[in-house]
């Protein structure tokens, strides 16, 4: 029987790269399948039939799926996924927030439009697709069901000409957390994906650099790769892994620490003096510094054949 038998997902942004290979993966693990896909550029603009090319492309393997072009950035288009899959599977079990836009620039050129633009995309996008299923979620006491959120590691590391992108992304690994505890009651889990993959999205930047992609690449680090741990992540087996970041890119899996704070001092009385921070914070650097270079050690992959 196929892991995902009976169950119905919306994966948006699945007209293209990262989201249609989950899309696939998921029918052919028995999922019905809302591909949703503006079908714009990787900046947001324009408009395309892509989600129905995939759509097609699931029936065409045997699978169910349905096409969907609404927007993310809307709670309208958020209730337009809902309805899809109510409408044409009955119910909806799954979400996997996935959509997405670049408009990568220094902060010195980053217009006002950029940063919005972005914004309503990634961090606004989750939310508007999140409520409407978690209310379903409540109203029906509909339970197992899941949502998988994107993060970055532009939003969790940084990078270079992405504020807008990484503060959007980080922002949704803080809004995952909190969801992951509103929706426990209702045995919904929510987790988190830092993915790493050569897609139109990426693929740009390599070039930007100078860099060729060759056609091995493709292989060793395509969006393919990001797929099975959003799958998996679906199924019964995952069913008490929640509030979870995981980062998988090139074939490999990890898991990614949560904010914690790492060592602390308290005064017995009174308020801190700069004096006293000039000793104490160094203390608080080294700690840092020596549990950085132990999680390093830590994560560094190891090779499964």
């Amino acid at each position: 029987m196929a892991r995902l038998e009976g169950r119905i997902a919306v994966v948006t942004g699945a007209g293209r790269g990262i989201g249609a290979e989950i899309a696939k993966l998921m029918a052919r693990e028995g999922a019905k399948v809302v591909v949703n896909d503006l079908g714009g550029a990787t900046d947001g603009t324009g408009a395309g039939s892509i989600a129905e090319q995939v759509a097609e492309e699931i029936r065409t393997a045997g699978g169910e799926a349905v096409s969907n072009t609404e927007s993310v950035a809307e709670v309208s288009g958020g209730e337009s996924l809902l309805a899809t899959a109510i409408d044409a599977f009955g119910g909806m079990d799954i979400l996997i927030n996935n959509a997405g836009i670049l408009r990568d620039r220094t902060i010195f050129k980053m217009e006002e439009s950029d940063w919005d633009a972005v914004m309503a995309v990634h961090l606004k996008g989750h939310y508007c697709c999140s409520r409407p299923f978690a209310a379903y979620i409540r109203d029906n006491n509909r339970t197992n069901c899941r949502i998988v959120n994107f993060s970055s590691v532009s939003g969790l590391f940084g990078n270079f000409g992405q504020a807008n992108y990484g503060a959007a992304k980080a922002g949704i690994a803080g809004f995952s957390r909190v969801l992951a505890l509103e929706l426990a009651k209702y045995g919904c889990t929510v987790n988190t994906i830092s993915p790493g993959a050569l897609t139109r999205m990426t693929i740009p930047l390599r070039e930007a650099r100078g860099e060729e992609v060759a056609a091995h690449e493709l292989d060793a680090s395509g969006p393919q790769h990001v797929a099975p741990i959003v799958a998996w992540l679906c199924t019964d087996e995952a069913a008490s892994v929640s509030s979870q970041i995981l980062h998988t890119a090139s074939g490999s899996i990890g898991i990614m620490q949560q904010p914690a704070i790492i060592r602390s001092f308290k005064k017995s009385t009174g308020t801190w003096s700069l004096e006293e921070l000039d000793r104490y914070v160094p203390e608080l650097l080294k700690a840092k510094q020596s549990h950085d270079a132990a999680v390093k050690e830590a994560g560094a992959s190891q090779t499964i054949d």
